[in-house]
């Protein structure tokens, strides 16, 4: 089963361009260790799951097809610093790198989710128009159900008032869950792309306006 919820829709259409065949995006794993950040973005790619993982952070580069359109994703599959601050947890150049997050936590493992809530907040603090930039929350593990340390609920609630998208899945369990995951990261970059592409459209009618009738009152 996947628990799914969307952040709130914002104006502005999901569609890109009609001459731009191809779309590309960067996509930020974050989250404490080993809540299956690595298993997640394998998953993914291959289809395969695979439970052990060393300490390594990666970009991975992958093509994939949506709406007809080939879209190359960069995954950055990052680590958790060991004895670090949270504030510390993520750097300037992650952040103006992504295009999108993925936030991960194990519901089997409190202190993760907690990781998880005080990323979202440093990640609105410190990133300018970051608002704009979609997250999406993941409970993990959801086939330890037997070893549930946080209500699907609480995360639901906490992603409902970051304005995020929450899903829980296993990826140890379904393929299916982990790709809805990824194309709901996508289809929220691209809206948030059209609505930045709007906003630039607008400001460039009140500039011309502006000239136009600036003329007239000399």
């Amino acid at each position: 089963m996947v628990v799914l919820v969307k952040p709130s829709p914002q104006v502005g259409s999901k569609a890109m361009d009609g001459n731009q065949h191809k779309v590309e995006a960067n996509i930020l794993l974050l989250g404490a260790e080993n809540v299956g950040k690595s298993a997640l973005t394998v998953r993914f790619l291959t289809r395969r799951f695979i439970g052990e993982y060393g300490d390594i952070e990666s970009i991975y580069s992958h093509i994939d097809k949506t709406d007809g359109r080939e879209v190359s994703l960069n995954i950055w599959d990052s680590l958790y610093p060991q004895s670090c601050e949270t504030t510390e947890s993520i750097s300037d150049k992650q952040l103006q790198w992504a295009d999108g997050v993925i936030l991960v936590y194990s519901i089997c493992d409190h202190s993760s989710f907690e990781v998880v809530r005080q990323q979202v907040q440093l990640i609105r603090q410190t990133r300018k128009l970051s608002a704009s930039v979609p997250i999406i929350i993941v409970g993990n593990k959801r086939d330890l159900l037997h070893q549930r340390a946080v209500p699907s609920e609480e995360g639901r609630l906490f992603a409902l008032s970051a304005d995020c998208g929450f899903f829980e899945i296993s990826a140890a369990e379904t393929y299916h869950g982990v790709l809805l995951v990824f194309h709901e990261i996508l289809d929220l970059i691209k809206e948030s792309r059209a609505i930045k592409k709007g906003m630039v459209g607008i400001k460039g009618i009140v500039r011309s306006v502006s000239a136009v009738f600036g003329k007239k009152r000399e």
